[in-house]
């Protein structure tokens, strides 16, 4: 039965991992090793980076991030205050979602997949993508890779998030709750505050504080509203992003295991525009085909993923049909009585 007439790809009943079934043994074929990452061959072509693109890249992501908050303050004072609220409601979300660009641009930048030149590579995904989302950016990629060298193993730096799968629906709603109302998001701010009593990591709190005053200052000159700021930059990163951000990385990790085979610590989830919209720009979505291989480029992850499902390694029946089916697959544990 293929994935699109099913609900969920069956998994075992005490967490996420696929059922022995669905995991075909085929490897090594003539375009991947035995580990599922390509030849050589193929693996140089996949691994070409476009830096003109990626120039573009960044570019979109500032137009999609400032852009919009400067086309939110000249059409609302054109509207009356019930059309104006609207959209500054609308503005508010996407804000949300500029987060998620930034981050997943900035670690395609922490990958060193940005720009070819290093240096390059790290000074625009520092100041012009994490700085400005927040991310303490060589932090960020010694946990990262330390995610990859063995996912859901004991260095694993987001364990916490992704133990414990399938939850109950009501934690679930819980966990959503606590990032909407910017619980979540307030123990992030904390953590970079108190980053300052470090000597380790005051110098790159010092960084991010700095360039997030220059954002501040930057949006009420331009403006002429102090609370164009605090209002549609800092609150949607505490809320908004924070609901993104935890949909996006339980449907990558939740419930799997430590396992060198990687379709048993990275789930499969057929694409779709919205979800690409709002949560997995960038080609992130097709997050087994990084883990396979984290040197290629976002650019060409897809055409890696046809490859791992042409070669009968990825097969239907492992893959969600969407996000909500995975969603309902990680909230199914029933309540305790």
């Amino acid at each position: 039965m293929s994935a699109a007439t099913i609900d969920r790809p069956q998994h075992r009943a005490e967490d996420m991992v696929p059922v022995p079934e669905l995991l075909p043994d085929v490897l090594p074929t003539e375009r991947l090793t035995a580990s599922g990452m390509p030849v050589p061959r193929l693996r140089e072509e996949l691994r070409r980076i476009p830096n003109a693109r990626n120039a573009l890249n960044v570019a979109s992501v500032w137009l999609q991030s400032v852009g919009l908050l400067a086309l939110a303050c000249w059409v609302t004072v054109r509207l009356p205050l019930w059309a104006a609220l609207g959209v500054w409601a609308a503005t508010f979300l996407l804000m949300g979602r500029a987060f998620a660009l930034f981050a997943i641009l900035s670690h395609e930048a922490a990958h060193r997949l940005l720009f070819k030149r290093k240096q390059l590579n790290d000074l625009v995904g520092q100041w012009l993508l994490a700085y400005p989302a927040f991310v303490p950016f060589h932090a960020y990629r010694r946990g990262h890779f330390a995610h990859h060298k063995d996912e859901m193993g004991p260095n694993e730096p987001d364990l916490n998030l992704y133990l414990g799968y399938p939850i109950t629906r009501a934690s679930m709603r819980r966990k959503l709750t606590r990032d909407a109302i910017g619980i979540s998001g307030w123990k992030n701010l904390k953590g970079l505050l108190l980053a300052f009593r470090s000597e380790q990591a005051r110098p790159v709190a010092i960084r991010i504080v700095a360039v997030q005053a220059v954002l501040f200052a930057g949006l009420w000159l331009a403006s002429g509203r102090w609370w164009l700021y605090p209002l549609f930059w800092l609150a949607p990163w505490m809320t908004v992003w924070r609901v993104i951000n935890r949909l996006r990385s339980i449907a990558e990790h939740g419930g799997m295991t430590r396992s060198k085979d990687r379709r048993m610590t990275t789930h499969v989830v057929r694409q779709s525009w919205m979800a690409r919209f709002w949560m997995v720009p960038f080609n992130t979505g097709w997050h087994l085909a990084h883990h396979v291989d984290m040197g290629v480029p976002f650019q060409r992850l897809p055409e890696l993923h046809r490859v791992l499902v042409e070669d009968g390694w990825v097969t239907e029946e492992l893959e969600y049909p969407s996000y909500r089916a995975l969603w309902r697959a990680l909230s199914s544990r029933p309540p305790t009585a």
